[in-house]
């Protein structure tokens, strides 16, 4: 990584007010709160895949997605999300390997993005 890149990627880290991480075998998803220039709050959710295992010495490689939300689409992306993960529920079940009987049924009632400015 040239030294621009470096600059570049500690400038974003500063600005993470808030981040949480979920790993889910060779995935790993970020759900970090930013503020941009103008001092809106927005979510970064990245998705990080690693590609395959580095040889010796060699760094690994990931590949990465990311989803920039803005506020005024909270409300839509979470309703749109609980339906979509209600379909899913619905048509395969729930997913053997999840805590969700010990935490019990969510419905999409239930589903709630909850982060306060």
């Amino acid at each position: 990584m040239n030294r621009t890149n470096d600059v570049m990627q500690e400038k974003n880290d500063n600005e993470i007010l808030f981040s949480k991480q979920v790993k889910a075998g060779k995935r790993i998803y970020y759900i970090d709160v930013k503020q941009d220039r103008k001092g809106e709050y927005y979510l970064s959710m990245t998705e990080s895949k690693r590609l395959k295992d580095a040889g010796e010495g060699a760094a690994p490689v990931f590949e990465k997605h990311k989803i920039f939300l803005y506020r005024e689409d909270f409300e839509k992306f979470q309703q749109a999300l609980g339906e979509a993960a209600a379909y899913v529920a619905e048509k395969h079940g729930e997913n053997p390997s999840s805590r969700s009987e010990a935490l019990g049924e969510l419905s999409t009632d239930d589903f709630r993005l909850d982060i306060e400015f």
